[in-house]
């Protein structure tokens, strides 16, 4: 703030806060003061970045924020997304000069000629510590520390609005920045960059620690079941993950019970084609390709995304046996490494859990999904592709000789009575019924039998 009585308009209450000083012509100090809340002891850095009258000026087109000029990023997070705001920036001026009109004129001698680069840097997985978050602002605190190490996801005209949505990674330190560009000049200068971990270090309910994992191991019933109520219900989250648990166990049961009873290699085959190949489309828009405007749109992105999950099933029609054993290599693979993610952090997660946002959030589809593939995460997918080739390996080595699909246990049993009826040489086909052997067992309990008098064997 600029003075020791904080005021509206002359300070400002925010993570990674900033202030921007136009000088006069004489000037050669200034002054500024910084209050915690509650006196509590905190630990940060400082850093001064100078500019010339060449250079855009930072937030001095505010009419939003309390300052007069808001070099500030401001941001926002949900389950979901995170949102950051900034104020247009203004071009240039000498000391002594009145500033230029923000909104009089729209010419390239105005503001609006600026565009805005912004970037993303991502702070180490899984680290929390506030020695990791200083030494990350410190790196990309200037211009060309951000160029050089961070990486750019758009360039925003003036006419573009000053929001930029993202993909929420709850425990993954992210730094946002905006770089602002004068053409005229191939000028540039940054705003006071912002971070966020999309979680709550305070909060019982978000907490950065204690981060909840929904996995899709329930099945299609499962998916689709807390998709439903959580788009027509206010329950409790606790309250739908059990609904979900039971419905998975009963979705599960039931296209068992459809093999086990009458056989279906249908029901099978499809369920099992769906989920082999939801989790590769997922695989797909987890790459820089689900960053493209184009997917932006919902019905682009549901359109094809929906066409890649109904064609790659009817390949499993034609092979069940390899479509079933690559489903069970590759998902069963992932679902290793869902359960590393409960005890250590991996972007891995997110290749369903975007998926899933984008079921859950309407305004879902505009965030930017990029996250970061740090160590960890290389050394997961080794192991993912090592467990997957493996699995399926051996399994198409075991059941080379066997049938294309196990047979139904119940028509095997419904066969083999009926061969028993039929055989008179099967020893079986002689043997009395359940009622009588049970009964003549209860006479050898009841009755003693006396001995047939010699014992001794006769020897002919």
């Amino acid at each position: 703030m600029f003075q020791n009585v904080p005021a509206y308009g002359s300070s400002v209450t925010t993570v990674d806060s900033g202030l921007l000083f136009p000088l006069l012509p004489a000037q050669t100090t200034l002054s500024c003061f910084l209050l915690t809340p509650n006196s509590d002891s905190v630990a940060g850095i400082g850093v001064l970045l100078p500019y010339t009258h060449t250079e855009p000026v930072p937030g001095a087109c505010n009419l939003e924020f309390p300052l007069e000029n808001d070099p500030n990023i401001y941001v926002y997070y949900n389950l979901y997304e995170t949102i950051i705001r900034f104020a247009p920036a203004n071009i240039g001026y000498a000391r002594g000069v009145s500033p230029p009109a923000c909104d009089v004129d729209t010419d390239s001698n105005t503001r609006w000629r600026l565009q805005y680069d912004v970037y993303q840097y991502f702070l180490p997985e899984n680290d929390l510590s506030e020695q990791s978050l200083i030494s990350g602002m410190e790196t990309v605190a200037r211009v060309q520390g951000m160029v050089e190490n961070g990486r750019k996801l758009m360039t925003l005209s003036s006419q573009d609005k000053t929001l930029v949505s993202f993909n929420s990674i709850p425990g993954q330190g992210v730094i946002y920045s905006i770089i602002v560009r004068d053409p005229v000049y191939n000028s540039s200068a940054s705003y006071v960059p912002v971070h966020t971990y999309a979680c709550n270090f305070t909060s019982t309910l978000d907490s950065c620690s204690t981060l909840e994992l929904f996995c899709l191991g329930f099945g299609f019933g499962a998916f689709f079941f807390f998709v439903l109520i959580t788009r027509t219900t206010m329950l409790i989250y606790d309250i739908r993950l059990a609904l979900t648990a039971l419905i998975g166990v009963v979705g599960g049961m039931v296209l068992m019970m459809t093999w086990w009873r009458f056989g279906s290699v249908m029901a099978c085959i499809i369920v099992a084609g769906l989920t082999f190949s939801f989790l590769i489309s997922s695989i797909i828009f987890f790459t820089p390709l689900g960053d493209l405007s184009v997917f932006h749109d919902d019905v682009v992105f549901w359109v094809t995304f929906s066409s890649m999950v109904l064609i790659l099933p009817l390949f499993f029609i034609r092979w069940p046996r390899v479509g079933n054993i690559l489903t069970c290599g590759v998902v069963g693979a992932y679902m290793v490494v869902l359960a590393v993610n409960a005890y250590t952090y991996t972007s891995l997660s997110y290749i369903t859990l975007d998926i899933l946002k984008r079921l859950l959030n309407d305004d879902f589809s505009r965030a930017f999904v990029s996250v970061p593939l740090q160590m960890i995460d290389f050394i997961l997918i080794g192991v993912w592709a090592s467990l997957a080739v493996s699995g399926i390996v051996l399994q198409l080595y075991r059941e080379r000789t066997r049938p294309f699909f196990p047979p139904s246990p119940y028509v095997l049993w419904c066969q083999e009575r009926e061969r028993r009826k039929t055989n008179v040489l099967d020893p079986s086909h002689h043997m009395p019924s359940l009622p009588t052997r049970l009964l003549a067992r209860l006479r050898q309990l009841t009755h003693y039998q006396e001995p047939a008098g010699e014992r001794t064997p006769l020897l002919l």
